[in-house]
């Protein structure tokens, strides 16, 4: 429907790189909604025009210079400019229903099933599943909601720093009042639940329609070989599993790369796409099916990646 729309939110251009992909990515598996991106001051004019190739809107917020409510709660709690950001969505209201999706998220499915959801649908947070985790959620833009929704962050705050713990306190009764607003983990799958959990990845893992690439370590922070199909960088840090990362760069390297060189020029940018000699340090990440066909062969690398130390070490990092 036209009035039915996708949104994400870059704040910069790594963000933005993020956003092309996942906006290609449901452009892939044939959405027939309409996509929506919502820019920080500090996305390039090239990233802008790769993004208005790739979205049917791209609008531009700063709370930090609006004139809106917006400004007004910020000079009250100026520690929450990320939150009051991402909650220019809310103000989208020439659509009737959108999903809103961060840009650090890949769709591996057509996932329009989600307008048939109504607010505010979500899927459990991993971390504390009483929570839902605001990478994915079903909304409806509405001015009295974005109003209401300042007026509570401005009182209250927000318990972690960010916008999941602010959303997650206005809508408080999400775990309890309607289960049909709980979404399938499918829909919102992250990444620190696959090493968790490893039996129940293998027995659902398949059937996942949205990753989500939580942690620091986002799939733009590492480097790809395009001729190998290898994706480089410190193996313990990675932040999900290196089937779908590998998947990220596919579409990011073939769709996405050559419409930022075409905006670029003969302006130098940094696309993370190298083609680097073979060499006995490099150690590429396995695709999902080899690590998979290891696990259940009783072949995990524990003393490599899949060691107890660096499980430990990767659920320390998301913690923090």
């Amino acid at each position: 429907m036209a009035d039915q729309a996708f949104v994400t939110l870059a704040t910069n251009d790594n963000y933005a790189k993020g956003a092309m992909v996942l906006g290609r990515s449901l452009r892939n598996h044939k959405t027939s909604k309409k996509l929506v991106a919502l820019i920080g001051p500090h996305v390039s004019e090239q990233s802008r025009a790769v993004l208005h190739m790739i979205y049917d809107e791209v609008r531009l917020v700063d709370v930090l210079d609006s004139g809106d409510m917006a400004h007004l709660a910020m000079m009250k709690r100026p520690d929450l400019g990320v939150t009051f950001t991402k909650l220019h969505c809310w103000t989208l209201t020439h659509y009737s229903k959108c999903v809103f999706m961060d840009a650090d998220t890949l769709v591996v499915s057509n996932i329009d099933e989600l307008f048939d959801r109504e607010e505010l649908s979500a899927a459990p947070d991993p971390g504390w599943p009483d929570c839902f985790n605001s990478g994915v959620f079903v909304f409806h833009p509405s001015n009295e909601t974005y109003g209401k929704l300042l007026q509570h962050c401005t009182e209250h705050g927000s318990f972690d720093g960010g916008d999941q713990g602010a959303l997650n306190s206005f809508f408080s009764d999400w775990a309890t009042a309607d289960i049909r607003k709980r979404l399938p983990f499918i829909y919102n799958m992250s990444s620190i639940a696959i090493y968790t959990y490893l039996p129940a990845f293998k027995q659902y893992g398949a059937n996942a329609k949205v990753v989500h690439f939580l942690g620091n370590t986002k799939p733009w922070s590492y480097t790809y070989d395009p001729k190998q199909r290898v994706v480089r960088g410190d193996i313990q840090e990675a932040s999900t599993h290196p089937g779908f990362l590998l998947e990220w760069w596919t579409l990011y390297s073939s769709c996405v790369v050559p419409m930022l060189q075409k905006e670029y020029g003969e302006q130098p940018f940094h696309s993370g796409c190298e083609e680097l000699p073979q060499c006995e340090q490099a150690q590429p990440l396995i695709s999902s099916e080899e690590r998979k066909q290891r696990w259940e062969q009783g072949q995990a690398d524990y003393m490599g990646v899949d060691s107890f130390d660096n499980i430990e070490k990767k659920l320390a990092a998301f913690l923090k």
